[in-house]
């Protein structure tokens, strides 16, 4: 019941912390290379992130990643024998994990539904100066530079805004050719008290390079 009621506060704390500063908050840099509409190619440069893994519906995974992640950026690290505080970023992204079944012949289905969700970690920060996770569900990552084909829209995360928006993405995709590899990336920029007309929310598929 303690942990419950410390993953509520993590989690509201974070939240106001995210709302206070949003307007100079840090997030990933990147080179838009093409844009049409409300979808851009995107360059990203490499960045480290914190990372979880956690099963569930897309929603119930993205909250309680969301309380790992936070309670490991407000102090629950080690750093020489310290914790240190790590700056929020934006956006807080997820993706669908795929566990997959081996069959004859070969087929690619998901099992048992798990989300990765992660933090990008401030540009300050390497991977060697970054304090270490207490928490061994935490996971720090470096990744190179990748491009993204990103849909940018507005209002709340509910399935069916997501399912509409990554429809149009795919749509967009097919009708240019565009290889991808991986499933959909969605992120989030704003806390959840944001109203839906000034909420930032993407759609993201990596392209074959």
């Amino acid at each position: 019941m303690k942990d419950k009621a410390m993953s509520v506060v993590i989690i509201v704390t974070a939240f106001l912390v995210l709302g206070c500063v949003t307007a100079n908050i840090e997030i990933p840099t990147y080179e838009v290379v093409s844009s049409y509409e409300d979808i851009e190619i995107r360059r990203y440069e490499p960045m480290i992130i914190a990372e979880v893994e956690v099963g569930g519906d897309r929603r119930t995974a993205s909250s309680r990643g969301f309380s790992l992640l936070a309670d490991y950026i407000f102090g629950n690290n080690t750093k020489k024998e310290t914790s240190e505080k790590i700056a929020m970023t934006a956006p807080v992204q997820q993706q669908e994990s795929q566990k997959i079944a081996m069959t004859a012949p070969v087929q690619q289905t998901p099992t048992d539904r798990s989300w990765k969700v992660n933090f990008v970690m401030p540009a300050e920060y390497t991977i060697d100066t970054l304090p270490t996770p207490n928490n061994s569900r935490v996971v720090l990552k470096e990744l190179p530079s990748r491009t993204f084909v990103v849909i940018c829209f507005s209002g709340g995360n509910s399935d069916g805004n997501m399912r509409t928006h990554e429809e149009e993405l795919m749509n967009y995709i097919e009708q240019n050719d565009i290889s991808i590899v991986g499933a959909p990336v969605y992120a989030f920029y704003d806390p959840p008290f944001t109203l839906n007309a000034f909420r930032r929310n993407e759609i993201m598929l990596e392209i074959v390079e």
